[in-house]
């Protein structure tokens, strides 16, 4: 008994070192790509007249981003796993600061649809590299509330991006620049300055950790090693048998029709609220509503799946009530009930990445980790593509953005259904557990 206590104190004292030294850095990092990812959103508010973009225009830019995103996915998340997060996260924070700064000087639609093309490519890897790098730092059962730790940084990051971009807007005519290209250049400067200080301080793996004690490293990774042990000895896949696993292709599918969903939302909110009647200023307040709210229950959903150690529920129930907010918005029309709607689509959205995250670490380590992970994320993220451009063009269509409502309301519903049906890929154990065993044999 004594000497399960000590191993629990260890294990306490180690997981709070590790979290107090990684959560804030991994999670502001987070916060700032998302806000240089998704700014456009306000810049669109005075950009798409002074530069004459039609919606369809800007939704096809603003998702063409995920295309850049997609092809160098894999590549750069293999990348970090060779050479480490520390060098790889910071090239490509410095990067994509650098890229982002450079769309305040866009000037019509070729130059604006490049732009964002090297952005997505410059800011590939970096959320997957993330997964993989939890997984390096934290047993399985700490997962879920590590990556709603990681998810916060989120609809953080819209609601601050939502209030800072609206004052923003307002420096208009400063030293000569728009104000949405104000937004730009100041939003960009905090990746490159934090992409220099993860470089200095950011550690690679436990056994690089000097600031842990000698018995605290020893434990994690011991821990780490047997978990990866544990899931190998169901069977070992190669990074190319992982990438065509088909709970990988499952996987994959449901971050899709998920993220389609989100970034309808991130792209066209501040639009859709504006239509109720509201100034620049108060678009971006009430724009934040929903994030904030979002975020408590993307803590919630964590802290739940994490405690019953359940994946495949939490994920459905998430989905599906991300749907229901979406439909309700859409029911609701230019109203304040539409906040009421988004709210609960947010809520919905970001409570089931707490849940799915977790997922693939349950049948993947190493190189075939680092790949799958990336080909989850790639595959989901052309959502970020998807979505703003079929709701752009519902709305040139039918001059409204309910239609658009609806077709993401779809979208998250229909990964709610993947879920329930692709049972072995969204966690169920037993199934998990003829897989794993199908796989054994395979070899």
């Amino acid at each position: 008994m004594a000497i399960a206590e000590g191993a629990q104190t260890i294990e306490r004292r180690t997981i709070a070192k590790v979290s107090w030294r990684l959560l804030p850095l991994v999670a502001l990092a987070y916060c700032i790509a998302y806000i240089d990812r998704s700014n456009i959103s306000f810049a669109a508010l005075t950009m798409n007249k002074d530069l004459g973009f039609s919606a369809y225009i800007y939704g096809w830019g603003a998702g063409i981003f995920f295309f850049g995103y997609f092809l160098f996915e894999i590549p750069s998340n293999l990348i970090l796993e060779k050479i480490g997060a520390r060098i790889w996260i910071a090239r490509i924070m410095i990067t994509w600061g650098i890229i982002s700064a450079l769309t305040a000087f866009v000037t019509g639609p070729t130059s604006f649809l490049i732009i964002r093309f090297l952005l997505g490519a410059a800011e590939a890897g970096f959320f997957p590299g993330m997964i993989l790098y939890f997984t390096y730092w934290f047993p399985s059962e700490y997962r879920g509330r590590v990556i709603s730790t990681l998810f916060v940084a989120q609809p953080v990051a819209n609601a601050v991006a939502s209030i800072v971009s609206a004052a923003i807007l307002g420096m208009d005519g400063i030293l000569g620049f728009k104000g949405w290209q104000w937004i730009f250049l100041i939003e960009a400067l905090p990746a490159v300055l934090l992409g220099l200080v993860i470089f200095k301080v950011m550690t690679d793996k436990p056994a690089h950790a000097e600031w842990l004690a000698e018995d605290e490293r020893g434990w994690l990774q011991a821990r780490i090693d047997a978990e990866n042990r544990q899931v190998e000895s169901h069977g070992h896949l190669t990074l190319m048998r992982a990438l065509g696993d088909p709970r990988v292709v499952a996987l994959s599918l449901i971050y899709l029709m998920s993220v389609t969903a989100n970034y309808g939302i991130v792209f066209f909110m501040p639009q859709i609220i504006k239509g109720i009647g509201l100034s620049n200023m108060m678009t971006g307040v009430a724009s934040s509503v929903p994030y904030i709210i979002g975020t408590i229950g993307l803590i919630a959903w964590g802290w739940s799946s994490d405690r019953n150690q359940e994946r495949r529920w939490h994920l459905i129930v998430a989905s599906t009530l991300g749907a229901l907010g979406l439909a309700f918005a859409a029911w609701s029309g230019a109203s304040w009930w539409a906040l009421l709607g988004m709210s609960a689509a947010t809520t919905g959205i970001y409570g089931s990445r707490a849940a799915f995250w977790p997922m693939p670490s349950l049948f993947l380590t190493g190189t075939a980790a680092a790949g799958a992970i990336a080909l989850i994320n790639a595959t989901g993220n052309l959502g970020g593509y998807f979505g703003p451009f079929i709701v752009g063009w519902i709305k040139d269509a039918t001059d409204s953005f309910q239609a658009g409502l609806y077709f993401l309301a779809a979208c998250s519903l229909m990964a709610a259904i993947i879920a329930f049906f692709a049972a072995r890929a969204a966690g169920d154990p037993a199934a998990r557990a003829r897989a794993n065993a199908r796989t054994a044999a395979a070899e």
